[in-house]
């Protein structure tokens, strides 16, 4: 059973994230004078008492306001409102009530669940008089708060756990799933690719390149499989990146691709490869997850011979993730999307694969028999004993006479012989040599 979810939500800039950020003793909630920096729900863990919950930081609602990405935003507030097990309404005690805290006060008034008003930056306790007026949103008692310095949170804490408390979760951590995470140069079409394998609008979709800011996570049950779908934020090169809130969000890419099982790395195939897909691969090859390539936008790619140019580039500048499947799909019209669960599927049996030791052995027996080897001087390479010492991704160490001198070219030899005769597709694999005389 997932934990019992904490929404936090308000309009924009009355410290919505700071306050996530407080609460979950972390940095993962991007915060910025900037209104609007938080579009999406983004999820974190938390605890207090005892008890263990999942914050939820949603996007500034602005009632009246119906620019590129607002209403998307309020959708994405109210979504998770109706998800969460109790709702934390956040103002700000500086400026009063204003006609947006009333709209989504009578919204919260019908939502039939434990809303607690906190009324922010009230950073000086003896002047908490200023929040009287907060009673005339009719929810109840408002809790005085100091989000960026915790004045009142540990107040606000008690009551909120003492209604999570009365709540039958069985405190089970987060649920084993395999994790995915979907990176890609900005408006590749994540997001939508993000929504088709969820079924649900869990990601705000737009053209406007740089949309998505915060990792978000989705659980999903396919076929009796569970995956956690993370959306990231658009990679691109450091010394591209000119706002302080996207540079975070490439912070947040990072983290995600660090805790992934399987990277789908989405291409426009409209571009056709770029740089940066390059420089995107690099970054979860780096970090040793599994990965499959999506081409996305398959169907407005004209003619076969611009289709196979594309392709024919990218098995020859991506051969440093040579191992990671390739496939076409249209994530806005759906058309085979259903192949994506089969290459993370394949990816994963790859990269969570443990093959014994005698067919290793069994296989460098194999090798041995080729006669292909490498010397130095009088020096030849003997090659012992294998063995696979972990996974995630799959380690191999090879007990030879002289490590020292196995060069480049001699494990891309061994590598490719692996993958060969097991079933490596999807995975990076990492050799080891150790003396054995």
């Amino acid at each position: 059973m997932a934990l019992p979810l904490v929404a936090v939500v308000g309009r924009p800039n009355v410290g919505k994230s700071t306050l996530v950020n407080r609460i979950a003793q972390t940095g993962e909630a991007i915060v910025h004078e900037m209104r609007g920096v938080t579009r999406d729900r983004s999820y974190h863990k938390a605890d207090w008492n005892g008890i263990d919950f999942t914050l939820v930081d949603t996007g500034g609602i602005e009632m009246g306001n119906e620019d590129a990405f607002q209403s998307s935003i309020r959708a994405q507030a109210f979504e998770a409102t109706r998800q969460a097990d109790v709702i934390v309404f956040l103002v700000d005690g500086k400026t009063g009530i204003n006609a947006d805290d009333e709209e989504v006060a009578r919204i919260l008034r019908r939502a039939n669940k434990p809303v607690f008003l906190a009324v922010n930056k009230m950073d000086n306790p003896s002047k908490e008089d200023a929040i009287w007026e907060f009673y005339n949103l009719g929810l109840g008692d408002p809790w005085p708060v100091s989000a960026t310095h915790g004045h009142g949170t540990g107040d606000l804490l008690d009551e909120v756990t003492a209604e999570l408390a009365k709540l039958d979760y069985d405190g089970q951590d987060e649920v084993p799933a395999v994790n995915v995470a979907i990176i890609g140069r900005p408006n590749a079409g994540k997001s939508s690719l993000t929504n088709r394998l969820t079924n649900d609008e869990r990601s705000i979709v737009s053209d406007v390149a740089g949309t998505t800011r915060d990792a978000v996570d989705t659980l999903v049950e396919h076929e009796g499989e569970l995956y956690r779908i993370v959306d990231t934020a658009g990679l691109r090169r450091k010394s591209h990146i000119d706002e302080d809130v996207e540079y975070y969000g490439f912070v947040r890419a990072m983290r995600a691709i660090d805790r992934a099982d399987v990277a789908l790395l989405v291409i426009d195939g409209t571009l056709g490869l770029t740089n940066e897909d390059q420089r995107v691969a690099g970054y979860a090859a780096e970090r040793g997850c599994a990965m499959a390539i999506i081409l996305n936008k398959w169907d407005i790619v004209e003619g076969p011979e611009a289709k196979q140019k594309i392709r024919e580039l990218i098995e020859d500048r991506m051969t440093f993730v040579g191992y990671a499947p390739v496939i076409a799909v249209s994530a806005l019209t759906g058309k085979k999307v259903d192949r994506v669960w089969d290459v993370i599927d394949q990816a994963y049996a790859g990269y969570s694969t443990e093959i014994p030791t005698s067919q290793l052995n069994a296989w460098l027996a194999d090798i041995r028999e080729t006669g292909h080897t490498v010397s130095k001087g009088k020096a030849l390479l003997r090659m012992k004993y294998v063995t696979q010492t972990s996974t995630c991704p799959p380690q191999f160490t090879f007990f030879c006479n002289r490590p020292d001198i196995v060069d480049d070219n001699y494990e891309r030899y061994l590598e490719n012989r692996l993958r060969e005769r097991f079933n490596l597709e999807g995975t990076p694999i990492r050799l080891k040599f150790k003396k054995k005389d």
